[in-house]
């Protein structure tokens, strides 16, 4: 969790809040394919990418 905590505060001081939703889907995608790995659903997902 620091590693959020680094990011959250570097896009605070910086005042890069266009750096937000590029952070968010970087963090949905690699929870997906995480998640997909170890399910029945992992071809179907690796195809898109």
């Amino acid at each position: 969790m620091s590693i959020l905590a680094e990011l959250w505060d570097f896009v605070k001081t910086r005042k890069k809040y266009w750096l937000i939703p590029i952070l968010l889907v970087c963090l949905i995608l690699g929870s997906l394919l995480l998640f997909a790995q170890s399910s029945v659903l992992a071809p179907f997902l690796y195809t898109i990418f």
